[in-house]
């Protein structure tokens, strides 16, 4: 199997401004000097974290879209983020993962925030997204799924895991960073993977304060890398795959897991 190399993200979001938000995520691509495999960008990535401007969605043929499917292509590589769409009349924040050939896969947000009155808006996901790129599993969530372990629980069977990687894109705030940083960790050795958490910084127009804190952790749940604190920043790096599977097979905990079955 060979390395993944993943790309991190961890960009000032300029408040509803689509615009200006897709022309600085194309000046942190031009800063990738390597090729990469897979580019993680934030949870609603083009207009920061909202929830009361639905004027802001758009459909699965909008711009956000097309841009993203252009980024894939030129760049060609995986592109995954996290946006507001419009489908059939319900609003979601959908995470797209989009394919260097235009095609792509969709998660909706399970977990909607309802302290921040995201229920209110969107409409919950049921079912969660396993992708294969390059023959790692990876499991893509957004956000408020990270407080949630039942849902992002991995599962063996037969001496096989159903993913190597956890991804959560995020627009979590500065005042809760701690628990953020502590979740990647327990999620990490919890479910025997990798994790990786990619953050924004700055302050949105509501004046919520983000520190970034994006990082990988290792099975052990080591840190990998972790980017600087209150500082827009770019990372590329290569997970190893025989590190995760001699550690696994070393230490099969994945026997002894519980089996259940989420409903609803």
């Amino acid at each position: 199997m060979y390395d993944l190399t993943i790309t991190l993200i961890q960009p000032d979001l300029v408040w509803q401004d689509k615009k200006s938000n897709l022309l600085k995520f194309e000046d942190f691509f031009q800063k990738i000097d390597r090729r990469t495999d897979l580019i993680v960008l934030p949870e609603m990535f083009n207009t920061g974290f909202v929830v009361d401007q639905r004027s802001l969605a758009e459909n699965m043929n909008g711009p956000t879209l097309e841009w993203m499917a252009f980024q894939a292509s030129k760049m060609k590589c995986v592109i995954t983020g996290s946006l507001v769409i419009l489908d059939n009349g319900k609003y979601y924040n959908r995470l797209i993962w989009m394919k260097p050939d235009g095609k792509y896969l969709t998660y909706d947000k399970r977990h909607l925030f309802h302290p921040g009155n995201e229920h209110e808006q969107f409409s919950q996901g049921s079912e969660k997204l396993v992708v294969d790129l390059l023959g790692w599993k990876i499991c893509p969530l957004v956000c408020y799924d990270l407080r949630f372990p039942v849902w992002s629980k991995n599962t063996w069977a037969n001496g096989f895991y159903e993913y190597d990687i956890l991804i959560y894109m995020a627009n979590w705030p500065a005042a809760r960073s701690y628990a953020y940083r502590q979740l990647l960790i327990a999620r990490a050795i919890e479910n025997q993977c990798y994790v990786v958490g990619v953050n924004r910084v700055g302050i949105d127009g509501k004046g919520t304060s983000h520190q970034g804190d994006s990082a990988v952790i290792d099975f052990k749940g080591k840190h990998v890398t972790e980017l600087a604190t209150d500082r827009e920043g770019l990372e590329t790096l290569n997970l190893n795959y025989s590190h995760l599977d001699e550690f696994r097979k070393g230490f099969m905990v994945g026997m002894d897991w519980d089996v259940f079955e989420i409903r609803g």
